[in-house]
């Protein structure tokens, strides 16, 4: 497929695969990018800066081929040296940076300048002209349907991305509820130049997780998500376990909610130790979109993004010009 997106960042397939902390190592980016698509690396899941000098080079041991960095900015108990990780990322000639949470403007000049594109994900029209207007070269449209953060519109994809793509004039992403061909058929029909895809990468061979935890991803269905944080409008879309119920019991007690009374069953490296690499599934936090309902597999990279353009080809090329009249 040839897309603006393909043909900027000199990629196969017009296919991310969105940065996931403690997922977005150099054995699933690598192998994304090996198939066809753009792997990315997850800078916070690197402890130091200097670690994720040495993580870009591991995975350029992996593969040949173009990969990208997320980093997300966001307001931190323990400040973050944005500035540090960013400079990494301009050193080590990487040419793709993914953007999330508060406004990259400030990095913009120094990434542009070193020629790296920058797309920044968002969950609003108005949130994307924005990053528009300060110089991104492409958006990422989250639909409500996302893992992780959905923002508080709650505006689904069929609605979000015509309505961005009308106004936008950079390439756009789709992002949420995207796991197959015909989701990337989708996409391309309502706009998008390609699609970014974080849950159903974890459900790969390559993903650095727990077999458990794929596995309950193909177990489950579009009904075992929930949203947290509603309450303290930093809405999260997390698999439905013990934690996930825990939480909402507390945020549907009368008055406040305080974080403080949430962070022990919230806490990142509960979630990474207990589930990712134990295997508890029940027994922390872990993002999940609603595309679960569409996977059903544990695919390669490389077979999965096959499958997609081949399947996407079929709808748009027979199915749909099947469907025409003319005469």
């Amino acid at each position: 497929m040839k897309t603006k997106l393909t043909e900027m960042l000199e990629i196969d397939h017009p296919i991310i695969q969105g940065g996931m902390m403690h997922v977005g190592l150099a054995e699933l980016a690598s192998a994304v990018s090996n198939a066809g698509g753009l792997g990315i690396l997850t800078a916070l899941t690197q402890p130091t800066p200097e670690a994720l000098r040495q993580e870009i080079g591991r995975c350029r041991e992996m593969t040949n081929k173009p990969f990208g960095v997320n980093v997300t900015l966001l307001p931190t108990i323990n400040p973050v040296p944005y500035d540090e990780y960013i400079q990494v990322i301009i050193d080590s000639g990487v040419k793709v940076v993914e953007t999330a949470g508060r406004s990259p403007e400030k990095y913009i000049p120094a990434l542009k300048e070193a020629g790296v594109h920058v797309i920044h994900k968002c969950t609003s029209v108005r949130h994307s002209l924005k990053a528009e207007q300060i110089g991104c070269s492409a958006v990422s449209v989250d639909g409500f349907e996302c893992a992780g953060h959905p923002g508080e519109d709650d505006v689904p994809n069929m609605v979000l991305l015509p309505c961005a793509g009308s106004k936008l004039t950079i390439p756009m992403v789709a992002s949420g509820g995207i796991g197959d061909g015909r989701g990337l058929a989708a996409a391309l029909a309502l706009g998008a130049e390609g699609v970014n895809m974080g849950t159903r990468f974890v459900a790969t061979k390559e993903a650095p997780v727990h077999e458990n935890v794929k596995k309950m991803m193909v177990e489950s269905s579009e009904l075992d998500t929930a949203l947290i944080f509603r309450t303290l409008r930093n809405t999260a879309r997390i698999y439905k376990n013990n934690i996930a119920k825990q939480v909402l019991e507390i945020e549907g007690k009368p008055g406040d909610t305080e974080f403080g009374e949430l962070q022990p069953l919230v806490a990142g490296t509960r979630g990474r130790e207990r589930v990712l690499v134990a295997g508890d599934t029940d027994d922390g936090v872990w993002t999940a979109g609603l595309v679960m309902g569409l996977i059903d597999d544990i695919p390669s990279c490389e077979e999965l993004l096959s499958r997609m353009v081949r399947d996407a080809e079929e709808i748009m090329g027979k199915r749909l010009a099947s469907m025409l009249v003319t005469g």
